[in-house]
């Protein structure tokens, strides 16, 4: 049976990260269309879009009653998308350049947000009120991302869209990819909690841990995938916002809205280690970025920290 549910929980992480590929690129395209700017695609599109995995599959925990898995599966992610995500990143791209926008606006939401999060999660419980100022929160962040363009690329951005405009029109198989992705994310998130419930149950390691390391790590792939092909292309925006904004959108959406569906728990393995962690390894992130450079040697100290700590949590170490 471990088996079985093993391959269920392989198949249905791939299908749900295809799922989230496929609503990603038809937004992508879809919002070039409307003139968004390349930081906003970078940062809101990208960002938000590469965590579609984790908002799908802690709505469907708490649908499925596993309210630990929505903390558990933010707090890895958050950790994995910095250690490790940026961490390969920097080393596949020598040296990224942090922005003006990033400094600006991600590095300051970023730590805001962690507070916010940190607020609500002291005592080990995050209740329905606590996430409804997650996801006010979230909106706000959201509205001033959005228009946190300064006046000459917000002029060449509307020149670019009138142009496009009077030639195109929205290709409709990007909104049916988009249709088929969100489809995807629906079943994939699914299947991936029955069969983390099914082997938590099994070899009876907490669904909090599995999340924490395994569904975590799978539903950063996303942000994996952007951030590598980012920095090999020299796009150091896109490649340190979608790590920027995804993270924010885990902790302040991806909290939010399945806190409203349910008051949430915390495990004792994600509060004991995993907040910690997440905390310590953000300002670290911060810190890094502040100096608007971040180096391959910084990178590979991050992929050592994510080593370190998965043998913490596994009790190796």
């Amino acid at each position: 049976m471990l088996i079985l549910w093993g391959a269920v929980f392989v198949v249905s992480l791939a299908v749900l990260i295809k799922g989230s590929d496929y609503v990603l690129g038809a937004a992508e395209r879809i919002g070039a269309y409307f003139g968004m700017t390349p930081f906003i695609i970078g940062v809101v599109v990208v960002g938000f879009g590469t965590s579609l995995p984790e908002l799908a599959s802690s709505i469907a925990g708490v649908i499925a009653g596993a309210n630990e898995l929505v903390a558990a599966n933010v707090v890895g992610s958050n950790i994995a998308n910095i250690l490790l995500i940026a961490g390969i990143a920097a080393v596949a791209g020598r040296r990224l350049t942090v922005g003006k926008d990033l400094v600006d606006l991600d590095i300051p939401m970023l730590a805001i947000a962690t507070v916010f999060f940190l607020s609500v999660a002291y005592d080990g419980a995050i209740t329905r009120p606590e996430a409804a100022i997650l996801v006010v929160a979230f909106l706000i962040y959201l509205t001033y991302a959005v228009f946190h363009v300064d006046d000459s690329r917000g002029a060449k951005a509307a020149e670019e869209f009138l142009e496009s405009k009077a030639k195109q029109t929205i290709p409709g198989k990007e909104v049916i990819f988009l249709f088929v992705g969100l489809g995807m994310l629906l079943l994939g998130a699914r299947y991936l909690v029955e069969a983390v419930l099914a082997i938590s149950d099994i070899i009876g390691i907490g669904v909090g841990v599995i999340s924490l390391v395994a569904v975590a790590v799978g539903t950063s792939m996303p942000e994996l995938v952007v951030s590598i092909k980012a920095g090999l292309a020299g796009k150091s925006d896109v490649s340190l916002g979608n790590i920027f904004g995804s993270n924010v959108f885990n902790i302040l959406f991806v909290v939010g809205i399945p806190g409203l569906i349910a008051p949430l728990v915390i495990d004792a393995q994600t509060f004991a280690i995993g907040i910690p962690v997440m905390i310590g390894a953000t300002f670290l992130f911060i810190i890094s970025t502040l100096s608007n450079r971040f180096h391959n040697y910084e990178g590979a100290l991050y992929i050592l920290l994510y080593v370190l700590f998965l043998g913490k949590l596994s009790g190796l170490l």
